[in-house]
């Protein structure tokens, strides 16, 4: 299935379809995030510094909350 997925007409009809959307004088500037994006990605890897999972945050009931109290009914005239 991923045979021949980037082949050189691929990747120039992917090219041209990435100018006529972003523009020519934008295309460079998104290159360049996109090849600092991937170079610390893969600086990343090789230093072992990879992100801790995130844990989400630990809440505790308070204990001295009491529970509410239903005032009783008065009696009707």
């Amino acid at each position: 299935m991923g045979e021949g997925l980037f082949q050189p007409m691929h990747l120039l009809v992917i090219f041209l379809i990435a100018l006529v959307v972003f523009g020519p004088k934008r295309l460079p500037e998104l290159g360049k995030g996109l090849g600092e994006a991937i170079r610390g990605f893969k600086d990343s890897f090789k230093t072992g510094e990879a992100t801790p999972p995130v844990q989400p945050p630990t809440t505790t009931a308070p204990t001295d909350i009491k529970s509410p109290t239903v005032p009783p009914e008065q009696p009707k005239n």
